[in-house]
């Protein structure tokens, strides 16, 4: 008796640990708009969850590829740099060959 007194206290605290359906088929077709409904919350839970985790993933992917444009950018704005100090030496080259007149 003890036996089977201690696994019927195990199988309660089981099924108190368990989720129970507060709802059996019966419900679902007695009242067919209310399982719709539950459907119909149950498929939006799921999508928002899955948009949530594409979300999180186009982040993720979008951050390296701003990382990699940054990157980019600077050797662009060294390279705009250095071309536009070496433009303004041939500039000044240029307009101090003019006033000797080597060049017309």
């Amino acid at each position: 008796m003890r036996i089977s007194h201690y696994k019927t206290e195990q199988y309660n605290m089981e099924t108190k640990n368990s989720i129970i359906p507060t709802f059996s088929f019966d419900q679902f077709t007695k009242e067919p708009v209310k399982a719709f409904l539950l459907i119909t919350l149950v498929a939006i839970s799921y999508l928002y969850v899955d948009g949530k985790m594409m979300y999180s993933e186009q982040i993720k992917a979008q951050g390296e590829k701003i990382e990699k444009l940054e990157a980019k950018i600077d050797m662009l704005s060294i390279q705009l740099k250095r071309s536009d100090s070496l433009l303004s030496a041939a500039a000044s080259k240029l307009m101090v060959l003019q006033e000797l007149g080597k060049i017309k």
